[in-house]
């Protein structure tokens, strides 16, 4: 049903956001000595943190560079034997093209009950491209975003300063500030039922003693568990995303800081991504998988039903709120929710 993800390349984002087709800022998994007890404190440098400028929609950008540069990871057998370098072929021969959190977002739709999304779609010379936009509640929950909530943000980027280095068998380095501006990405080619997607995420290291195809490791961190309550949900709500947001780039392995009210990790544990199904099973009514990928798989048909005129200034877009069913309407040309830039279009 759902073909086991193929990375067909990756990119880099430098400190100032600047894109480069390679992997320089790939970090490494630096395990701990004894993960089971552990004391990172995670309030550290939180006043210092160099911070990604979120009022800049970067928009799929990114990712259309790393296309132009590499046009034939797309070509078929029939475009090499018809076109030259100067002249490389302008179809993708691929139906969809987005960023893996859209995705991860319309896996979890089916058993999300607080966000909704709002998604716009274009179609250009055959290939769909959806980009993620931000809704109401979402831009009305980041202005009241409290400084303690913010803290709890920086905690994820702080723990992986812990965890990872940017050199193999380096030395983390938490004195020095966090940044998260700088990213990985690992490109992926897979395919839905008859839909083809290629998309991109921001990989947190590699795990060089992993015997996996797939090195990658993603890292998270979770409050301690007390209550057979807080084992649930932890279950229901948060493995669900993590699950969706790993299994979609095909990345193993899933470590966990857990960590206690004042942001203090104690330990370190693992989850391996294809088991996560499986520890939530003994849930009343547990998510699964098959009912996550039928969403998706029924969403990319709606789509292509829906958008029918290839024209990049044409947006379609598509909405949704929990409980309810997804409404789309088509915008004007030209409108605001345009998201493919000239220099793309006209490459």
């Amino acid at each position: 049903m759902f073909r086991k993800p193929c990375e067909v390349g990756n990119f880099s984002l430098d400190i100032d956001r600047i894109f480069n087709d390679g992997k320089d800022m790939m970090k490494y998994y630096h395990k701990p000595d004894k993960p089971g007890n552990v004391c990172f404190d995670l309030k550290l440098g939180y006043k210092s943190m160099v911070r990604k400028d979120e009022s800049k929609d970067e928009l799929l950008n990114d990712i259309l560079r790393w296309i132009m540069r590499n046009r034939k990871c797309f070509q078929t057998a029939e475009d090499q034997a018809t076109i030259t370098d100067s002249k490389p072929s302008r179809n993708l021969h691929t139906d969809f093209v987005c960023w893996r959190g859209l995705l991860t977002k319309l896996l979890c739709t089916p058993y999300e009950n607080r966000d909704g999304w709002m998604i716009a779609v274009t179609l250009h010379k055959g290939t769909y491209y959806m980009n993620e936009n931000e809704t109401e509640k979402k831009k009305s929950d980041k202005a009241a975003m409290t400084e303690r909530q913010d803290q709890m943000a920086y905690w994820g980027w702080k723990f992986e300063q812990y965890v990872s280095t940017s050199e193999p068998n380096g030395i983390p380095d938490p004195d020095s500030p966090v940044n998260n501006c700088e990213a990985y990405c690992t490109v992926i080619r897979s395919r839905l039922e008859k839909h083809s997607i290629v998309y991109s995420g921001e990989v947190d290291a590699v795990d060089l003693d992993c015997s996996l195809e797939n090195k990658y490791v993603e890292f998270k961190t979770s409050r301690e568990i007390d209550t057979p309550r807080q084992d649930q949900n932890f279950k229901r709500f948060k493995l669900i995303k993590w699950w969706a947001q790993s299994y979609l780039v095909g990345i193993p392995l899933i470590v966990c800081g857990f960590r206690d009210d004042d942001g203090i990790v104690h330990r370190l544990q693992n989850f391996e991504t294809a088991k996560i199904p499986d520890i939530v099973k003994d849930l009343r009514d547990p998510w699964e998988p098959n009912v996550c990928f039928n969403f998706l798989n029924q969403f990319l048909e709606f789509v292509k039903r829906t958008v029918t005129t290839d024209n990049h200034k044409v947006v379609y877009l598509f909405e949704w709120e929990p409980s309810g069913d997804i409404g789309c309407r088509r915008l004007e040309e030209g409108s605001s929710y345009c998201f493919l830039p000239d220099w793309y279009v006209n490459d």
